[in-house]
């Protein structure tokens, strides 16, 4: 089955005292579905997954997992060693890892593509690759993405190269069958929708949820412009800073706090994406 729809990276929000806030996150987790997301993402990027220690990601596995099995949906997972794969067998309600290019070392596309290779063997669940190259520093030409594809196991793509490129067009000009090409760079998405995306993982739609929600499943400029600006406004500072300032002032989560090397995003950058967000219809 092709991965469809809009799936939710989930932030993990901390409390006062800089603690997971769990019952802020159960309850963001059934707003995001209750709006209309798809599914949700668990300890991806937006997650400040580096920043979590491991009791802290199995704390957000577990609660996520169980929200995702009570509604019925699908959950990805952030996940991209041989450990962190194995933590996620036997769980029905996870369809996929969210596994990312591997970042720094810059391998060049064979490395990645022997590397992923390596990870859909050992791994218990099927891999989404993350194509981040902005953050990996690693990008993947259209060639590599369909080598990619045609590995068992592997089932589609996190789609974020920072805009629409040659290789954007060129992968879904003739999208492999069964592989999910999922937008991530949600300023760009409404066009990359168009032109025949499967769906979308976007940050943004932590805010205009349902709006986000009806862009990828009718992909109209009427709907696209207005989030872009959003979009943009959400990530006019690193990501979640912006998101998370945004959901504090709506009293969604009980602090806007993000942890080192982040900084929380600074209160005209919050003002602006809210003012952006009161003009998404």
């Amino acid at each position: 089955m092709t991965l469809t729809g809009l799936f939710a990276p989930l932030i993990t929000p901390f409390d006062g005292s800089g603690r997971v806030a769990t019952r802020a996150l159960e309850v963001l987790s059934h707003e995001l579905v209750d709006a209309g997301a798809t599914g949700l993402v668990a300890l991806g990027t937006t997650a400040e997954a580096a920043a979590l220690t491991e009791a802290e990601r199995a704390q957000v596995l577990e609660l996520v997992g169980a929200v995702c099995r009570r509604r019925g949906v699908p959950l990805m997972v952030g996940a991209d060693t041989p450990a962190r794969l194995g933590a996620l067998a036997d769980r029905p309600e996870v369809v996929a890892a969210l596994t990312v290019v591997p970042p720094f070392v810059r391998p060049g596309e064979a490395g990645v593509i022997a590397y992923i290779r390596e990870l859909a063997v050992r791994s218990p669940v099927p891999l989404v690759i993350y194509d981040v190259p902005a953050r990996t520093g690693q990008p993947l030409s259209a060639a590599a993405l369909r080598e990619l594809a045609a590995i068992p196991g592997v089932v589609g793509t996190k789609h974020a190269p920072g805009g629409i490129t040659a290789d954007t067009v060129a992968l879904l000009a003739d999208r492999p069958a069964e592989f999910a090409v999922l937008g991530g760079d949600d300023v760009f998405v409404a066009p990359v929708l168009a032109m025949g995306a499967n769906g979308a993982i976007l940050a943004s739609a932590h805010c205009a949820t349902e709006q986000f929600a009806r862009l990828v499943a009718e992909p109209v400029p009427a709907v696209g412009g207005p989030l872009s600006r959003l979009s943009a406004a959400l990530f006019a500072a690193p990501n979640p800073t912006v998101i998370k300032g945004v959901l504090h002032a709506e009293g969604r989560i009980p602090t806007p706090d993000v942890r080192l090397p982040l900084l929380p995003a600074a209160p005209e950058l919050v003002d602006a994406a809210r003012e952006a967000l009161a003009h998404v219809a």
